[in-house]
């Protein structure tokens, strides 16, 4: 079989978020195809509807039922122990790809001989084909046979799992698999994968639709969320010490983990979650301190931080009690003059 398409499920039934990604998966031009959809114990009628495009797609469309609710890494990996593909790919169940989105990918990789074959995504807050807002998830620099600096490059700014293809041996024969329990599964193994890759190619081109609303993960801040984000971040950098890439990439490393873990969270938290608790903050920095005492002086920290951004994390690991008090203020005199702002226009 050529490609297995794996679809982790959950309580997507609402305003055919659900029926808008299966139409898109069972329309692809590309032949001798297999969808795995995994409902990962929804509550509403996801599994139903994954029956009924089973009973009228037989040939390629199984609808499996995870017993354990395992969130989105864990219904990613009963798919991938399932999946027959020569080629792999993942995508969120609501989000949806053009016709031809696989095909272009895997002809693209046959192509080319490339392990790895991504493109472009539009951002979008509802259901078209419209071109919405163009997001370049990759860089043409980094296509080709893989060396060191590619590697480097991949590792920063490696783009989205979801808008890629594998081959088979890139991510099933890895023994590594997603973490179950938790959000944010994909930064944990997305470095381990490219890793394994001796040749990444990539298309400009936008085929891919990231559907963008209130329920999204990324709308959504729970300190729940914030702890996953760091449980990712620590196994991203296990995986880096367990496969011997930790030393010779060491500065993309140490600045991947320090934006995933340590300081996306603090950010996170301290907008989202009410009221923010000093304990989980000062444990965030001490742990962050420890994998990395001098993340601060990383060069790609130094270039790609923004200003104040580096001002807050410097003053946090100093002091997380008066961190804590300049954020609040910062952010209600931001609100107010928010606030304001239409009055004096």
């Amino acid at each position: 079989m050529k490609l297995s398409i794996i679809v982790p499920v959950y309580n997507m039934a609402a305003d055919k978020k659900l029926e808008y990604c299966l139409e898109s998966l069972v329309n692809q031009t590309i032949a001798d195809y297999e969808i795995l959809a995994i409902d990962d114990c929804s509550t509403d009628s996801s599994m139903e509807i994954l029956r009924a495009y089973e009973s009228r797609y037989p040939e390629k469309f199984h609808a499996i039922h995870s017993q354990v609710n395992k969130k989105q890494g864990g219904a990613k990996n009963i798919g991938m122990e399932m999946a027959k593909g020569e080629w792999i790919g993942f995508i969120d169940s609501d989000d949806w790809i053009t016709p031809d989105f696989y095909e272009k990918l895997i002809r693209k990789g046959e192509e080319t001989g490339a392990d790895i074959v991504g493109c472009d995504y539009h951002l979008t807050d509802k259901h078209s084909m419209e071109i919405g807002q163009v997001v370049h998830n990759n860089k043409k620099e980094q296509t080709g046979i893989l060396d060191k600096e590619k590697y480097k490059s991949l590792i920063i700014d490696g783009g989205s799992l979801v808008v890629k293809v594998y081959r088979r041996e890139i991510v099933i024969d890895h023994p590594s698999r997603f973490p179950e329990g938790i959000f944010y599964e994909d930064n944990a193994l997305g470095n381990s994968w490219m890793m394994r890759a001796k040749h990444f190619e990539y298309l400009e081109e936008p085929m891919y639709y990231y559907y963008q609303h209130d329920t999204s993960t990324v709308h959504t801040i729970t300190k729940k969320r914030c702890e996953d984000r760091m449980e990712a971040g620590r196994i991203m950098l296990w995986e880096a010490q367990h496969y011997h890439y930790l030393e010779p990439y060491r500065l993309e490393i140490e600045f991947s983990f320090t934006v995933l873990f340590y300081v996306n969270t603090l950010f996170t938290y301290m907008q989202g979650v009410k009221p923010p608790r000093y304990g989980f903050v000062k444990k965030l920095g001490r742990e962050m301190k420890e994998k990395f005492p001098h993340f601060q002086e990383n060069p790609y920290y130094k270039e790609r931080m923004h200003e104040e951004e580096k001002k807050l994390v410097a003053m946090q690991m100093h002091a997380t009690l008066w961190f804590m008090l300049y954020y609040k203020m910062l952010w209600a005199y931001r609100n107010f003059r928010k606030r304001r702002k239409p009055e004096a226009d």
